[in-house]
């Protein structure tokens, strides 16, 4: 017999002793999916808190950048600047 043969099988029945000893609690499932779905929940809830803190900053960014805008009316509301009529896209008159 290999070497290696022998204590692999001798490795693989003291597992088993040590397994067939082992005994779960009487409530050892409840208890776990109590765990399970308490890690869920809190999951769940720092998502969220997440999400609504990263809206609420992009918001608030995007509301500070617009208070921060020229208050002039610029170039494109000006009643001086003269309309661009593009010449090629207008028909003559018959």
């Amino acid at each position: 017999m290999n070497p290696t043969d022998r204590t692999e099988r001798e490795l693989r029945e003291a597992l088993e002793a040590l397994a067939d000893g082992v005994r779960p609690a009487p409530d050892a499932y409840r208890t776990a999916r109590g765990d399970w779905l308490r890690r869920e929940r809190r999951r769940r809830l720092v998502l969220a808190v997440l999400i609504a803190v990263v809206f609420a900053l992009a918001t608030l960014i995007g509301l500070w950048v617009l208070n921060r805008a020229p208050s002039d009316r610029g170039v494109v509301f000006s009643s001086t600047a003269s309309p661009a009529h593009p010449t090629s896209l207008t028909r003559p008159h018959p």
